[in-house]
């Protein structure tokens, strides 16, 4: 029986971090690196079914069965079914908010983003739809394709415009609500960029010949917001 194969490096990167550095496991105590690798195995035998017959076709019992763990231990790493999918993917919710809470002095809230954005693009960075790695793809493929996974995926785009609206209320010490809608637009921009790289690669197109227009595209997009919002978060310059 042919091993099981690991996650991509693009994919590890997606949904692994902030897990996945090795320098990080070692530190762990045995304990630990052993739930992390139950963790891990769960994870990739779920993927591996949902990807093979689909995600209402598996059912959790299935997984812990091909997982070799009790259902009971799925749950304790995984508490939904949808989490096996989308868990992982939370870390990257707080992107755009971390962008702005490093920005730097003189530097706009959209323009950190935007050149975080770009950045992301340069790394072929799933999260930023601009990693045509079979795996990736087909995940993507799921997620559109499954109406649960989807609605799980918007609540987590829904919270990381929340995290941002957070860090812009902070750092600007304006408004609530100004920094809720100065959130929305960065977000919007964002989600119409990352949705616009999946639907071309779906479409068979390479990361290498979509990352140009990629660029172009963030730059168009984030400045039309900048436009809007002008000075809104600037640091100030020493």
């Amino acid at each position: 029986m042919p091993a099981k194969r690991g996650p991509s490096q693009c994919l590890a990167r997606y949904y692994f971090l902030p897990w996945y550095s090795g320098a990080m496991v070692e530190e762990l105590g045995l304990r630990e690196r052993k739930k992390l690798q139950t963790e891990r195995r769960v994870w990739r035998t779920a993927l591996e079914l949902f990807l093979e017959r689909g995600f209402e076709k598996v059912s959790v019992q299935e997984i812990a069965a091909a997982a070799d763990v009790s259902k009971m231990t799925v749950f304790n790493y995984y508490g939904s079914k949808e989490d096996l999918v989308l868990k992982p993917m939370e870390h990257h919710a707080g992107d755009a908010a971390r962008a702005v809470r490093d920005r730097l002095r003189g530097e706009s809230a959209v323009a950190a983003v935007c050149r975080q954005f770009v950045e992301m693009l340069e790394l072929r960075d799933p999260s930023v739809g601009l990693c045509d790695q079979a795996e990736v793809l087909s995940i993507r493929r799921l997620i559109v394709e499954t109406p649960a996974l989807l609605l799980r995926a918007y609540a987590n785009r829904m919270h990381g415009l929340q995290r941002l609206a957070e860090v812009l209320e902070e750092e600007a010490g304006g408004d609530r609500m100004d920094a809720q809608v100065a959130a929305g637009q960065i977000m919007a921009a964002r989600n119409a960029l990352i949705n616009e790289n999946h639907r071309r690669l779906l479409e068979g197109e390479t990361a290498d010949a979509v990352y140009p227009d990629a660029v172009a595209a963030a730059h168009r997009a984030f400045e039309l917001v900048e436009r809007g919002l002008g000075g809104y978060a600037t640091r100030p310059a020493e």
